[in-house]
């Protein structure tokens, strides 16, 4: 059975979305699962997070931030959260409705 290798979350440092809200509980995310934890900054890392995000997330020319994935030791890469234009609050409800979620129970045992 294939298990989460790592957590990769596409974001950017001035997105209040992003950081704190996700980036911190993705590490704590990342500890939990046993995780790699990799951070794709889109002003740093930008043709390598719009791939990831292309090839696996909520794709357009403008995509929401933050986005994050699950990557499992068989090359498997699952998009599982997506923030929320509409309010911070949003997102960290959607960071906290994942953790909470079977499939999060089930990648973290």
């Amino acid at each position: 059975m294939s298990k989460v290798s790592k957590v990769k979350v596409v974001y950017a440092n001035w997105c209040p979305h992003c950081v704190p809200t996700t980036v911190e509980p993705m590490k704590e995310v990342a500890r939990e699962i046993g995780a790699e934890l990799e951070l794709l900054d889109i002003d740093v890392a930008g043709e390598r997070a719009d791939e990831v995000v292309r090839e696996h997330g909520d794709w357009c020319a403008d995509y929401i931030i933050p986005q994050v994935f699950f990557e499992y030791t068989d090359g498997t890469v699952k998009h599982v959260m997506s923030g929320y234009s509409e309010s911070v609050d949003m997102t960290k409800r959607a960071i906290a409705n994942l953790r909470r979620s079977a499939f999060y129970r089930k990648a973290s045992s």
